[in-house]
């Protein structure tokens, strides 16, 4: 048994480390689509890319609250995900969908059927959808970093990292889209390559941050680069998702099939990362020092 988990305590009383599972897969999967649909479809708006729009709305129109409402289980009260606007984050980004579907789809039948609007409800309209899907891209870390129960999480780097992820997939996809449809020439390898090592160096910050913040953050930190998670997070993470996509970006250029391929092997890396910031977050155990910060007496 290794040193890591033998402070591992499950639910017995012993002290020690705690893991939260009340978020896990589906709630991954409900940011990851949120993230890559409005990624895919603000990088689309600013490229006149209707493939890629129609595609990025669909993802976060469809998957994303499916899955939500898989980890949810009681589909009847969902109505409630956006009663708290005002203390919610994850309100917020219920309300920012719901904006960035209505706008989103008016915008694309403005583009397609030619509804005819006046210019200045148009321009309101785009700019509306363009707003929600920032929101969209960045909400899961917010929502993230607002719990001071966990170290890993309780970091303004939280949602950088989701709206870089974002940003890099929705660049990727719509590059592919674009060269498929003939829309123009292929997004410049230069960026993509820039977002991945911003998101690589996001990464890195997040990791630093929570090993200094607290114990429970160091030990998160030594799951994910020395312990249980290391071959899903070094190698899967970090290395498929991020450092291979790098390396074919910038040996194949504008070479489609290398763009697939990249494409693909960082939306892996990024589901994984979503995944793992879930896994790998821990309680923090009871000390003497956490035991007086929150009013408990310490024994000596």
């Amino acid at each position: 048994m290794t040193q890591s988990n033998d402070r591992l305590v499950g639910n017995s009383f012993r002290p020690g480390y705690r893991f939260q599972r009340y978020w896990d897969t589906s709630m991954a999967l409900a940011f990851f689509f949120a993230e890559v649909g409005a990624g895919l479809f603000v990088v689309s708006l600013f490229l006149d890319l209707v493939p890629g729009m129609v595609l990025g709305l669909a993802l976060a129109a469809t998957l994303k609250p499916y899955f939500h409402l898989a980890h949810m289980g009681v589909p009847k009260k969902s109505w409630r995900a956006i009663a708290r606007p005002d203390r919610s984050w994850v309100s917020r980004g219920a309300i920012a969908v719901g904006v960035l579907v209505a706008t989103g789809a008016l915008h694309i039948l403005a583009q397609t059927v030619g509804v005819g609007l006046p210019p200045g409800v148009a321009a309101a309209i785009r700019y509306a959808a363009l707003a929600a899907g920032i929101v969209v891209m960045c909400y899961q870390g917010f929502a993230m970093s607002a719990s001071e129960a966990f170290a890993l999480w309780a970091s303004p780097l939280l949602p950088v990292a989701s709206f870089l992820y974002a940003s890099t997939a929705g660049v990727l996809l719509a590059s592919i889209i674009g060269a498929l449809a003939g829309h123009g020439p292929a997004l410049a390898p230069g960026l993509i390559a820039l977002l991945l090592v911003a998101d690589l160096a996001v990464v890195a910050g997040i990791l630093v941050a929570a090993r200094r913040k607290s114990k429970g953050g160091a030990f998160s930190a030594e799951l994910l680069l020395k312990g249980r998670y290391v071959r899903d997070f070094v190698g899967g993470a970090l290395g498929v998702g991020l450092v291979l996509p790098l390396v074919a970006v910038v040996a194949g250029g504008d070479g489609l099939v290398l763009r697939i391929g990249a494409a693909l092997a960082m939306l892996i890396g990024f589901f994984a990362f979503r995944l793992l910031m879930l896994r790998a977050a821990v309680y923090e155990p009871i000390t003497h020092e956490l035991a007086a910060s929150i009013g408990l007496p310490a024994r000596s």
